[in-house]
């Protein structure tokens, strides 16, 4: 039996400066997919793959973050008394239930690893999650979900990765693998490695299972690239002791921390919606043809 997974981080400190000037107010966590913010897709994510507690790490200026997962109690009144019960009620269902979420400050913008490292109070001496808030990722099943049935069967720290071109390893941080009898099992994490030199066209993507040990290693952990304490080195030191398995994710992943990756990922759930499908379809062929015509 392994300690199960209840527990979730998602670090939501950062500044979202490729998203600028849009986040210069607005938490780009907080920026709309259709009609719900990044973010709520991914604590749903989180819930829906059977996390009981999601700790979301915030910043200076990432209050509304909190009030966003909070009863609104003024707007559900004022919709009750318009008559406009169901829209009322789909929001009460879609807010995380009491104490199911906390929140935690990370004072200093000291990389991804130090966001991590600053929820270790809360999440104490027990596996745990991460989901970065930037990737939506989606499937049939939510990619946590399947990481963490993964994780039912083996224990140990899963990493989720998707396959790039050869041609564009360089720009991620890849991993390599050798086979086991009981699957592969990740042996290298390299960042950004020079053109040509890349173990394998694997690289890291959005999401995390990792065991608790990883916290004291992080605490002790020198700065890496860009001054900050990098996930990844630790995660490099932590394979010295524990095992780490990728997990092949194979739905689409969507940067939304980038303005291409933004608009994507807009243009893919507005067309998944029945109620908005055909519309954003005809938009998308009158814009084309639109365009044609003037080429």
């Amino acid at each position: 039996m392994h300690t199960k997974v209840r527990m979730a981080i998602i670090p939501a400190a950062g500044f979202g400066t490729r998203m600028l000037p849009a986040t210069k107010s607005v938490p780009k966590e907080l920026l709309p997919i259709v009609d719900r913010p990044i973010l709520d897709y991914i604590v749903a994510e989180a819930f829906a793959s059977g996390i009981e507690h999601v700790v979301i790490v915030t910043g200076r200026m990432k209050g509304a973050i909190e009030d966003y997962f909070d009863h609104a109690f003024e707007i559900d009144a004022s919709l009750r008394n318009a008559g406009k019960h169901g829209l009322a009620d789909r929001m009460a269902q879609s807010t995380p239930g009491t104490g199911s979420i906390s929140f935690v400050r990370q004072q200093q913008a000291r990389g991804l690893g130090h966001a991590v490292w600053t929820a270790r109070q809360v999440v104490g001496d027990e596996p745990f999650a991460v989901l970065l808030p930037d990737m939506l990722m989606v499937d049939d099943e939510p990619c946590l979900k399947s990481m963490m049935d993964l994780y039912d069967r083996h224990g140990g720290n899963i990493v989720a990765v998707e396959r790039c071109a050869p041609e564009e390893a360089h720009k991620f941080g890849i991993v390599s693998l050798k086979p086991t009898g009981d699957g592969p099992l990740v042996t290298g994490l390299v960042e950004k490695p020079a053109p040509g030199t890349a173990p394998s066209n694997l690289f890291i993507s959005g999401r995390y299972i990792l065991q608790p040990e990883i916290f004291e290693l992080l605490e002790n952990q020198s700065p890496g690239a860009g001054g900050e304490i990098q996930l990844t080195d630790a995660m490099i030191a932590l394979m010295g002791e524990q095992m780490i398995r990728p997990f092949e994710f194979r739905g689409r992943t969507f940067d939304c921390g980038s303005p291409a990756g933004f608009v994507s990922a807009n243009l893919h759930m507005a067309l998944a919606r029945a109620d908005l499908g055909a519309h954003v379809h005809m938009e998308i062929e009158a814009l084309t043809a639109s365009r044609s015509a003037v080429a």
